[in-house]
């Protein structure tokens, strides 16, 4: 026999075996964690090897541009309102109850100390969405939104809690 047989981790190590009882003799079982330094001519059978499927990660495309949010107070919270997955009458309740508050007035102020569109109290909480929040309406909008949804779940749950007990 002009070769030897080698499984995955073995390795033949001195002579090549000429017969079949030296075949014993010429093999030697070697760790797998070990370098083997065999010929070139030596065929060695590697196990197959399952394909590995990589899936790639959603990334932002140019495609889709998101557009900057313009226009009025009113217009920037409806479309906020639609981006949060809520509906048009949930915009509705939104409408009476931030009218109700300020007006839609990014500087409204009551007697208590409440500001901006979504009456916050104290007003500085609204930097949680931004360091412009006494002048800039988006920033209140989204800080009012947040609020609405945490403390109340909808915009009409929080305006019939207005009705109820005259705040939210």
């Amino acid at each position: 026999m002009s070769g030897a047989l080698l499984a995955a981790g073995a390795v033949a190590t001195g002579a090549i075996a000429d017969s079949p009882r030296d075949l014993t003799a010429a093999t030697t079982v070697v760790p797998q964690n070990v370098r083997l330094d065999l010929p070139a001519h030596t065929p060695i059978r590697t196990p197959a090897r399952k394909a590995v499927v990589r899936h790639r990660r959603a990334v932002a495309s140019r495609a889709h541009v998101r557009r900057a949010l313009t226009g009025s107070p009113r217009t920037v919270a409806h479309a906020l309102v639609l981006r949060r997955g809520w509906s048009e009458e949930q915009f509705g309740c939104l409408d009476r109850l931030w009218t109700r508050e300020s007006d839609w007035q990014v500087t409204a102020q009551n007697a208590s100390g409440a500001y901006g569109i979504p009456q916050a109290l104290p007003a500085s909480k609204m930097s949680l969405m931004g360091s412009d929040w006494r002048t800039n309406p988006v920033t209140q909008i989204r800080w009012g939104l947040y609020y609405v949804a945490t403390s109340y779940g909808t915009p009409c749950a929080a305006l019939e809690h207005i009705y109820r007990y005259n705040y939210y």
